[in-house]
């Protein structure tokens, strides 16, 4: 049976930065540790008065095409992921392909295109989809791309300000593919809920506490649903755990549920009992109130062990580096998780060729999913063409008031004038807009 899955990847960051400890902490008159270490977050990126979700994608989708050596007619499907799209009808996926026309001699007439949404989760969806689409046979011996893109803003003064970014991935989903390839098994968690949404708006209104509350209960369906079908899971079977990261405290969480629910009924569990006593069973209890009190208080002490400690330090921190750094793309943190950790075994010589990774995707609203993907032999030299730390590195660090001026000038209910804080160069920037109040777009090298 012929592999598919990501072939490669490429990031685009936003080219502003505003750092949190040093810029956003004062202003608030808050303590940096809340971010640093609270939030888990030190600076967030956002687009110039220049970028935009389409200019963020079509970047990202030019290097990884120009990389690959592909034209126009290796693509047969163009699928964008967003939640910050500006207009109900015409998907984003069009003015990338438009962007891409102008640098290619030929053109995606032939390809099918769309917009996916259902908040963060929809990158995964698109993946899903392209991954669909090949297995059927459909696609012709052509590729897909799938472009996830974002910016993340919310209300100024509203508590998750904090988490903002933006930036854009985008990902080649290929027969045969040199990164991933992506399990068949799947679980999912799915949910009528209202912990984050926008009716007709575009900053969030979220209820912060239940919205992780939710987060975790997807989640935990999900990979109940995942084992359904796979088999149970262990601690050991997994290289890295990538999981949707609105801010890394919130996967500090996710991956403290995940673990104790993977070791119940192991040797793990066995282990830990002399330290910690051995995991609460619903059954032991008079009531779910007294059984959720115990297991809470089990967690407690389990993120205390050394063996948890060891595991979270191995299996998912390395795939929060990018996004401390970055904060929430919405669409796009899954898959910079993955991104993080790949990077991160690369730099320290670690091989997980042939190794796994547990995908844990999710979008309010709400849905989980878990998939497994298996890293493939040219991983290394994937990974060995991102440029994700130089952008990091070369953003321009806004003062607060700059902050405010760029956040205004992203608001959609907004027309401010602003001049760019970066050069344009060899990329795709927002020019205007057309006679239909459409966006336009030109590449300058």
């Amino acid at each position: 049976m012929t592999a598919v899955g990501i072939d490669a990847i490429e990031i685009w960051t936003g080219k502003l930065k505003l750092d949190l400890p040093e810029t956003f902490a004062p202003v608030k008159d808050e303590d940096p540790e809340k971010y640093t270490k609270g939030l888990g977050l030190y600076a967030s990126s956002f687009p110039d008065a220049h970028e935009d979700i389409v200019t963020m994608g079509a970047n990202a989708a030019y290097r990884l095409m120009e990389r690959k050596g592909l034209a126009p007619e290796d693509i047969g499907r163009i699928d964008v992921a967003t939640e910050s799209a500006f207009d109900n009808s015409k998907p984003v996926s069009t003015y990338i392909a438009g962007c891409l026309e102008q640098v290619y001699d030929g053109d995606f007439h032939h390809a099918n295109k769309g917009e996916r949404k259902f908040a963060c989760i929809a990158g995964t969806q698109s993946l899903d989809d392209a991954y669909n689409w090949i297995k059927a046979g459909r696609n012709r011996g052509r590729s897909a791309l799938v472009v996830a893109t974002d910016t993340a803003l919310y209300a100024r003064g509203d508590p998750g300000e904090a988490t903002q970014g933006a930036g854009a991935v985008a990902m080649l989903i290929s027969e045969d593919p040199s990164l991933v390839e992506m399990s068949t098994e799947q679980g999912y968690g799915s949910a009528d809920e209202t912990d984050f949404l926008k009716p007709n708006q575009q900053f969030p209104s979220v209820d912060g506490k239940r919205s992780m509350q939710v987060y975790l209960a997807r989640m935990r369906e999900a990979l109940e649903d995942f084992e359904s079908v796979s088999g149970d899971t262990h601690p050991d079977d997994f290289e890295y755990i990538p999981f949707h990261t609105p801010f890394p405290g919130m996967v500090r969480k996710a991956g403290l549920l995940g673990y104790r629910h993977m070791i119940r009924g192991t040797d793990v569990e066995d282990e830990l009992a002399e330290e910690i006593g051995r995991q609460p069973r619903e059954e032991e209890y008079d009531d779910r109130e007294a059984y959720e009190e115990a297991i809470l208080a089990y967690m407690d002490e389990l993120k205390s062990t050394d063996q948890y400690r060891e595991w979270y330090g191995e299996t998912i921190d390395p795939t929060l580096g990018i996004s401390r750094e970055v904060g929430n793309w919405y669409t796009g943190s899954v898959h910079i998780a993955r991104a993080s950790a790949l990077q991160y075994a690369a730099d320290n010589d670690i091989d997980v060729t042939g190794k796994r990774l547990l995908v844990g995707s999710y979008g309010s609203g709400a849905q989980a999913e878990i998939h497994a993907e298996t890293v493939q032999d040219d991983w290394k030299e994937e990974i060995g063409d991102f440029t994700i730390d130089e952008q990091i590195r070369d953003r321009y660090n806004l003062s607060f008031e700059e902050y405010e001026q760029v956040h205004d000038r992203h608001n959609h209910d907004k027309r401010v004038e602003l001049g760019d804080f970066t050069e344009p160069e060899d990329e795709f920037i927002f020019t205007g807009r057309g006679e239909m109040d459409e966006r336009t777009y030109e590449y300058v090298e």
